[in-house]
């Protein structure tokens, strides 16, 4: 069986250094902070794994328009992952997605009974009155089980498109590895997603992904704090 080089990396690191930071979150704006060890990391792409699989989305698309407008935040960095273990591509668009994630304004479901609005709280927290068709990921991700199956991909399955631009599992696995703790500022999605979570899990690294706009002083105590290495 293919199992895609990013999940296997995790795989890996939640084996072997399950306690240690893997993406810390800052939110600059409400100032609040969140770090996700590998573990933790892993266990939410496991239950987002099998929702996608109870929604019956298994080697599907899954809509991720909320990349674009909250590219670095942790909970829309964890999907690609949870995607690719169900043989699910990403796609930022939402026509033909079978699951669309999005962010707490939804007014109304996107796909009537897969639309999953993401409340982008600290600690995970749900959401509450949600319009009809919407799901809260949050509720019905944590009342997943713990662990995961992993369907096959092939190295040149699509994993990322974007508009005529579509990655392979084998593109994205070239990402450079990064070993030290580094600092990211959100860009664009793809860019976001390989600086904060693919090139740390190649090369046994972490990352800091600090969203808003801090200002030099705040940016630099970060930094500092963090002991981040660049």
């Amino acid at each position: 069986m293919d199992i895609p080089v990013v999940l296997s990396a995790l795989q890996r690191r939640t084996r072997t250094a399950g306690a240690e930071p893997l993406l810390t979150h800052y939110d600059t704006a409400s100032g609040g902070r969140t770090e996700l060890s590998v573990a933790t990391f892993a266990n939410w792409v496991a239950k987002t794994s099998n929702l996608i699989e109870e929604l019956g989305a298994d080697s599907g698309l899954v809509g991720l328009p909320l990349a674009l407008r909250r590219p670095g935040h942790w909970m829309t960095l964890l999907w690609p992952l949870a995607a690719w273990q169900r043989e699910c591509a990403i796609t930022l668009e939402v026509a033909g997605a079978d699951v669309v994630v999005v962010g707490p304004d939804v007014t109304e479901a996107v796909l009537p009974g897969a639309t999953l609005a993401c409340s982008l709280h600290p600690l995970g927290l749900g959401l509450r009155g949600l319009p009809d068709g919407v799901l809260d990921f949050s509720t019905e991700a944590l009342a997943q089980p713990d662990l995961a199956g992993t369907l096959p991909s092939t190295p040149s399955a699509p994993a990322w498109i974007d508009g005529a631009q579509v990655l392979s599992h084998a593109e994205l696995a070239g990402t450079p590895p990064v070993a030290g703790r580094v600092l990211v500022l959100p860009s664009d999605p793809l860019a976001t997603l390989r600086d904060a979570v693919i090139a740390p899990l190649l090369g046994g690294g972490s990352a800091v992904v600090v969203e808003g706009d801090p200002g030099d002083a705040r940016l630099a105590a970060i930094r500092a704090s963090e002991r981040c290495v660049e």
